[in-house]
């Protein structure tokens, strides 16, 4: 854990070669045991691919851009993994692409300032969603308090199934809505990249018992990205 930014070297080489384009999709795999230290995978390039087994310090993935990062509990663990805190706080800081997966909670301000970045974990600490603009969450488990404060961008899911999301839910800047149809395809073929890449026993869980757990999912849907996307679907109708 005393090796931080990880991954960040790596990009800098690949965005000197190839710029902000990048590499294909895993160009470049690397696969981690252990404890990471501050920032594993910050602002990583296009075509990176980071598998962590292990845990995650603070700022993972901060400014990620392109690269996927996974995070998950060693095979020999002996732990549940959705009941445990396997990576820092403020993950994902000013991410603007890629994705992450979380094979256990993540801790305070999940996604503060995401513009672009998809991730999907099983639980997340205080101020999650924070001024997000963009980009995708997917939060299988509890959230802490003041969820999604001055979210202006961006869409947050969260498997509600003890009921207690709305206590937590800072409703300012955005509002929770029940998941539509197209909402529920995509969130159940997400969870499916998740459970390839982890191995997640929640996600399989979940998956197992679609049709019940399907019910549990809030969405929440920033107001002023609303109404942008009301706005330009009524230019598109108009030509």
């Amino acid at each position: 854990n005393t090796d931080r930014s990880t991954g960040t070297l790596a990009s800098h080489e690949v965005a000197k070669w190839r710029g902000s384009a990048g590499l294909p999709n895993k160009a470049l795999q690397f696969n981690f045991r252990g404890s990471a230290g501050q920032s594993f995978g910050a602002f990583a390039s296009k075509g990176l691919f980071l598998n962590l087994m292990g845990e995650s310090n603070d700022y993972t993935g901060k400014g990620l851009s392109g690269a996927q990062i996974v995070i998950r509990k060693p095979t020999n663990a002996n732990v549940i993994a959705h009941e445990n805190i396997i990576c820092g706080n403020v993950a994902l800081y000013g991410a603007t692409s890629g994705e992450l997966y979380v094979n256990g909670i993540a801790g305070e301000r999940f996604c503060v300032r995401n513009s672009g970045a998809l991730a999907v974990v099983e639980g997340v600490g205080d101020h999650a969603l924070e001024y997000m603009t963009g980009g995708e969450a997917i939060i299988l488990g509890n959230v802490g308090k003041n969820f999604g404060a001055g979210m202006s961008g961006g869409i947050g899911y969260v498997y509600d199934y003890e009921g207690t999301f709305l206590s937590k839910f800072n409703s300012d800047s955005a509002d929770v809505e029940v998941p539509s149809t197209s909402d529920l395809l995509h969130l159940k073929s997400r969870i499916h990249e998740h459970v390839k890449y982890t191995d997640s026993e929640l996600g399989n869980q979940i998956i197992s018992n679609w049709e019940i757990a399907k019910t549990s999912f809030v969405k929440i849907f920033p107001r002023d990205y609303k109404r942008v996307l009301e706005a330009k679907e009524s230019m598109e109708a108009y030509g």
